[in-house]
């Protein structure tokens, strides 16, 4: 069992990038979601309203992050240093940082509405949501339910077998995970309390309910009824259909592709 793929998203909703390995913090990978997108009142804006968001892909880096765009256009935005606090509606987040004009600017010409770019500046002030597996203490980036996605190949798999033909493989991004491991049974990770990835423990905080944003076409970023339909059928319950787990870090160090994977119970 091994660690075959990690995956950051340094925006909230935008495309994410691979990376060979990452920095494991109390409350998520380094670079990953951080950043988020808001409309002028501070209502957060997301690819499930807005699919062109996963036509832009963000890199973080020592001084902040790069936006680009498929048309090879790209912006630095350095970290805010000195940026308004912005009221924003993210749940259990209440203020974030505004980013600059130009990124603002940068954004909404792309998207075609008025949109602004904001940094979380303090990760250890937004809590896991109780109701969504958090425990006192847990903290979390601007992530919807906890710090990281684990999805398990072998899981994806038996969705792809469950598909008609027309509609596999998928596309694992779809599914946004932080970290995608191989070598177990489909759906193992459903009774999983707590896994070890390398040297770093995380628990368990549920199971994830999925969204519409996994039936967007990362590629062609076009909406479909796909995963969700298949999924409703085979995995539903409690009102929600559900694929891969949330997870919370228990300790900190540095993961790895190729990482051995360690399931508790």
């Amino acid at each position: 069992m091994q660690l075959t793929r990690i995956r950051v998203y340094p925006v909230k909703s935008l495309a994410g990038t691979d990376v060979e390995s990452a920095r494991v913090n109390p409350w998520g990978l380094e670079d990953d979601r951080r950043w988020a997108i808001v409309d002028a009142g501070g209502s957060k804006v997301t690819a499930r309203e807005v699919n062109g968001l996963l036509g832009l892909t963000a890199v973080g880096h020592a001084d902040g992050v790069r936006l680009s765009d498929r048309a090879g256009s790209t912006l630095d935005v350095a970290f805010p240093s000195d940026g308004d606090a912005v009221a924003v509606t993210h749940k259990r987040q209440g203020t974030a940082s505004a980013a600059s004009a130009e990124a603002d600017a940068w954004l909404t010409e792309r998207m075609g509405r008025p949109l602004r770019l904001v940094w979380q500046p303090d990760p250890t002030a937004r809590p896991i949501d109780p109701a969504l597996g958090g425990l006192p203490g847990d903290t979390m980036t601007l992530a919807d339910g906890a710090p990281l996605l684990l999805v398990n190949e072998a899981s994806l798999d038996r969705l792809d077998g469950w598909l008609d033909t027309a509609d596999r493989p998928l596309d694992v991004v779809r599914f946004r995970p932080n970290v995608v491991v191989d070598g177990l049974e489909a759906f193992a990770e459903d009774t999983w309390p707590f896994v070890t990835i390398g040297a770093v423990r995380f628990r368990t905080t549920m199971v994830c309910d999925r969204c519409v944003m996994t039936t967007i076409d990362p590629g062609t970023l076009e909406r479909g009824s796909e995963p969700i339909r298949t999924l409703a059928k085979h995995r539903r319950w409690e009102g929600s259909t559900w694929f891969g787990t949330r997870l919370a870090p228990l300790d900190t160090g540095t993961i790895r592709v190729g990482d051995a994977v360690a399931p508790e119970g």
